[in-house]
């Protein structure tokens, strides 16, 4: 392993490759986990978008490092006594990178764009949600009925946050991609030095102001103590890796799980392990053999989250092989409601469902990211599916490139898919309205289509719920449900693991998401 990690001439060569010389002052240089590709963050939920939208936009409210909804550009806010009238003012000197103010027009805009696609977005448009603007800087939610998550939905930290753009960006349809990026947060795009598949840059927003309070998790004062950052794309851990070793780069967002040891022993080098995220195979229900749901119960007789993860490398230290809820484990609504009728692999049992199913031995096609952590898993996914009688097609492409490919709804003999293998940090799996593919009701746009009638009925049910421990018993109720109709499969639970070289303030990194503000370098 050390000799491939003396690979510097490769590592210095795809540095190299960024181009322009850096400018004058500090410079942070980051590896990110996947290529950038899609700039809106309203679009998809590819987390290198989401961390792209954090660099260039901000938020009405941010959940700090214990959960906690706390204000970010709403300056003020008050709700009646039933629920059901909400008022927000923005707090001043509010500005976007092209110099015009952000107003209450641009924040009611991108809620409204926002919750055309976002699950928490559409159950809070379901509970009657009016908009009014009332000022410049003000304006008034409505609902017919009590929502008790509305601060936590306009706090919502992954999937699809809802970041604030102006009003003439936000009224652009949902389904068609924003490429104009005009940001309301600390850091400003380079859409001059934006090299797709190499290299993105961004600098400091001279005219954004922090809020006074210490950060937070994702909240309080986003201090920007760097001038400029950039993120170097090396698809290659070996590469990347080599590259943190000799101070060629200052951070790499994931390292390579099989690296680990090695970096381990570095005392230059810091490693930060994030919070728990858990492995999904996304299952695409509209073509046979998985629109049948003896069919996706099929992989829960096959998948084996021990395998899957020590394939991609994580010691036990970093990994959970035996998680059976679907709420991460150790987390408030965490149950293994649902799991009894799985546990181990089971061949046979499997082989049985998919011949139920209906399944003949068609093609299989799964979707194989390289150049993506979970490429390992997926190709031992392959392997055990094959074992089982299954005709696999694996098709290997970039991570960008699946990203597109997963939205596709075509036959997957035609250019669409039936599996693949993503993940959910914490705050993405942790309750039934933010796991993506737990909350995705009927007529949902979200990749793979599940659509259970009773899902959804609880689901609703969880979420007009004010009591807390029958809120915990619907949603143990949801995912026994789940088990049963099986809108994804569980693969294991694991901490990625961040690796920084010199830096300071580097705490906010655990929250999972690559934030950039506070971090310093000496």
């Amino acid at each position: 392993m050390m000799k491939r990690l003396t690979l510097l001439a490769a590592a210095a060569a795809m540095l190299a490759a960024g181009g322009q010389a850096l400018a004058e002052g500090k410079t942070l240089r980051v590896v990110p986990h996947a290529d950038l590709k899609t700039l809106d963050p309203h679009f998809n939920t590819a987390y290198i978008t989401r961390n792209h939208g954090y660099m260039v936009f901000d938020m009405l409210f941010a959940q700090d490092s214990q959960g906690r909804v706390q204000p970010q550009m709403v300056d003020t806010w008050s709700h009646s006594e039933d629920g059901k009238r909400w008022e927000f003012k923005l707090r001043p000197g509010l500005a976007f990178s092209d110099g015009n103010p952000v107003t209450a027009e641009d924040c009611v805009a991108s809620i409204q764009r926002w919750a055309k696609k976002d699950t928490m977005g559409q159950a809070l448009m379901a509970a009657g949600a009016k908009f009014e603007v009332t000022g410049q800087d003000s304006f008034v939610l409505t609902l017919d009925e009590p929502f008790g998550l509305v601060l936590e939905a306009l706090s919502k930290p992954s999937g699809l946050p809802p970041f604030i753009m102006p009003k003439r960006l936000a009224e652009t349809d949902p389904n068609t991609q924003v490429t104009e990026v005009v940001g309301s947060g600390p850091f400003l795009f380079k859409r001059d030095e934006w090299v797709p598949g190499n290299k993105v840059v961004y600098v400091k927003n001279p005219d954004y102001k922090p809020r006074a309070e210490a950060p937070d998790g994702l909240a309080g004062g986003k201090n920007v103590k760097v001038d400029r950052v950039e993120w170097i794309y090396i698809p290659d851990g070996n590469t990347s890796t080599a590259a943190l070793m000799n101070g060629e780069v200052d951070m790499v967002e994931q390292v390579a799980p099989d690296f680990l040891p090695v970096v381990e022993s570095n005392s230059d080098i810091q490693l930060t392990p994030s919070v728990s995220t858990q492995g999904m195979v996304v299952i695409n229900s509209l073509h046979p053999p998985f629109n049948d749901e003896r069919a996706r119960q099929a992989l829960y007789h096959l998948v084996s989250p021990a395998q899957m993860l020590s394939a991609m490398g994580y010691s036990e230290k970093y990994r959970v092989d035996d998680c059976r809820t679907m709420y991460i484990c150790g987390s408030p609504l965490a149950t293994d409601a649902g799991s009894q009728a799985y546990g181990k692999q089971d061949f046979e049992r499997a082989k049985a469902l998919l011949k139920e199913a209906g399944y003949k031995g068609e093609k299989v096609v799964v979707l194989l990211p390289s150049d993506h952590l979970s490429a390992p898993a997926t190709m031992v996914l392959g392997q055990t599916l094959k074992k089982a009688g299954v005709n696999v097609d694996m098709q290997s492409m970039d991570w960008s490139s699946m990203a597109s490919r997963r939205l596709k709804k075509d036959a997957p003999d035609q250019g669409g898919w039936n599996l693949f293998l993503t993940w959910g940090g914490y705050y993405d799996a942790s309750t039934p309205l933010t796991n993506p593919w737990l909350s995705a009701a009927c007529g949902n746009s979200l990749p793979g289509w599940p659509c259970d009638k009773e899902l959804d009925a609880l689901r609703t049910a969880w979420l007009r719920e004010t009591d807390a421990d029958k809120r915990k018993e619907l949603a143990a109720q949801v995912q026994a449900r789940a088990y049963q109709t099986v809108p994804y499969v569980m693969w294991g639970e694991f901490k990625p693991v961040f690796g920084t070289r010199g830096l300071k303030d580097i705490g906010l990194l655990q929250s999972g998401i690559p934030v950039m503000w506070n971090i310093d370098k000496p």
